[in-house]
């Protein structure tokens, strides 16, 4: 699969995932492993939910240069 998570997308679902943790062990509820799912996506690069919309948030690769054009034959 090709990745679609980009480097700032993957911090920000870190810090997030970090936080459902956090407050889902404050709290003493199960709900907060729900925030194993960011990291999990954070770290593997691919969200699932970006593929049906074709969304990446990788950084665009800069294209090749263009070859030369042929010398016209004589």
């Amino acid at each position: 699969m090709k990745k679609n998570i980009g480097c700032i997308d993957g911090i920000v679902r870190v810090i997030v995932g970090l936080a459902i943790l956090g407050v889902g062990y404050y709290f003493k509820s199960w709900w907060g492993l729900v925030g194993l799912l960011p990291i999990l996506t954070a770290t593997v690069r691919i969200c699932p939910a970006y593929l049906p919309f074709g969304i990446s948030t990788c950084a665009a690769k800069p294209e090749a240069p263009a070859a030369p054009p042929a010398a016209p034959a004589k």
